[in-house]
């Protein structure tokens, strides 16, 4: 008997009084589906030589994998710092805020900063076929998948493509990406002394050529070569003292980036500075105290020799300062070497040698399964109906009510 004609002992089925509606027993599925296995069988099957035609057309996808190591240092950047500080008000924030340094450089990894830059570097819209960017912004999850184990704290970057090689230069591309967002954001103390530090070498270089071209020129015109003792005395020490101004003006300027006004540090730098602008001021305007080396202001030196005076002390000034330039900046780059490096890679993304995707088998296996259970379903509910027209035809005659009334033509 076919599964769509209608059984001759369904009138005879027993009818709850409840349900308003005839009951069947497990015993009735059974028959009704043992009636129509043809059916099922060839629908399945059907269904199961479809699916697997698909899933042989459909290409392959590799899965190429990257791992990052956020720092595990004590100490924190300004960000970090400012991130854990907003932890404490989880009560107004709620969930919002990460609560790991692995969180946080996860949202980075997934910020629009990365992925903006990861699609004009490898030109995603026309690989992966989107018309805007936006489009490609929401299907991001879909070919990168971006993790942290939460024991660990090792960040996992999956990223799926037909070609294996372009998958693992894009997984490995993140780490690169995210250097150069962190680059732009709030740098530490000693990146920002060491920043300063390399201007301000770079600025005294400068003025030391151009002291050393002036006094060759104050030589060449006034005919002053050699001083005597006395002089030299009183360029050299004049050229220290301004020296240790310029180095605790250069110090102090740094200071009061990251302090404020009532700091000790910044107290005491400015309490030197004055105490060694007092000393520059005695020793070029009056004489030195018994038992100095330097018994003579500026002023006594011969006129002819003024000129050549200060273009020496100019000298003497800018190579004292260099020495004092390039001995901060190398402490700058020392403390900030200690901090290490933000994010460290762990695994480096390798073209893999085997598809991760489609999984063939499974679509049959699934495709096939689903199939035998809807055609189970809609033979049970189509005998059902029919059982329940032939017992009750006045529902009958209210179901061709209903679809008489949604047909599109009367």
């Amino acid at each position: 008997m076919s599964a769509m004609e209608p059984d001759p002992n369904l009138a005879n089925a027993p009818v709850d009084e409840f349900n308003e509606g005839p009951t069947v027993s497990m015993l009735e599925i059974l028959t009704w589906l043992g009636e129509s296995k043809r059916w099922i069988a060839g629908v399945t099957a059907a269904v199961a030589v479809v699916s697997a035609v698909i899933a042989v057309l459909l290409p392959n996808e590799y899965t190429a994998r990257a791992s990052l190591l956020p720092p595990v240092s004590q100490q924190q950047s300004p960000p970090a710092a400012a991130i854990a500080a907003l932890g404490a008000l989880s009560g107004l924030a709620g969930s919002m805020t990460p609560k790991t340094p692995d969180e946080m450089y996860v949202a980075l990894l997934k910020s629009d900063s990365v992925q903006r830059a990861l699609a004009d570097r490898f030109d995603l819209r026309k690989r992966w076929d989107f018309k805007s960017y936006e489009q490609l912004r929401k299907a991001f999850p879909k070919f990168v998948r971006i993790s942290s184990d939460k024991k660990s704290g090792v960040i996992s970057v999956e990223v799926d493509d037909t070609e294996a090689q372009f998958a693992a230069d894009l997984a490995n591309a993140h780490a690169s990406e995210i250097t150069k967002v962190l680059s732009r954001l709030t740098v530490s103390e000693a990146q920002q002394r060491r920043v300063f530090f390399e201007q301000q070498l770079k600025e005294t270089k400068e003025h030391l050529v151009k002291a050393e071209h002036d006094l060759r020129a104050v030589q060449e015109r006034s005919g002053v070569i050699v001083l005597d003792k006395q002089a030299e005395a009183l360029i050299t020490g004049a050229a220290i003292v301004r020296a240790q101004i310029a180095e605790r003006e250069v110090q102090l300027k740094v200071l009061r980036t990251i302090a404020t006004p009532q700091n000790p540090d910044v107290q005491r730098f400015a309490a030197e500075l004055r105490a060694l602008r007092a000393e520059l001021a005695r020793m070029e305007s009056s004489p030195g105290s018994a038992g100095s080396a330097v018994d003579m202001p500026v002023g006594k030196i011969p006129e002819a020799a003024i000129d050549y005076v200060r273009a020496r002390r100019e000298l003497k000034i800018q190579e004292a300062l260099l020495e004092s330039m390039i001995r901060q900046y190398e402490v700058a780059k020392l403390d900030e070497a200690k901090e290490g490096p933000r994010l460290q890679v762990v695994d480096t993304a390798l073209p893999p040698d085997r598809k991760s995707k489609p999984a063939r088998a499974v679509i049959v296996l699934v495709s096939a399964l689903a199939a035998l259970l809807l055609m189970c379903v809609a033979v049970v509910m189509h005998r059902y109906t029919q059982l329940a027209r032939a017992q009750d035809p006045q529902r009958e005659q209210a179901w061709k009510s209903v679809l008489g009334a949604w047909r599109w033509r009367h």
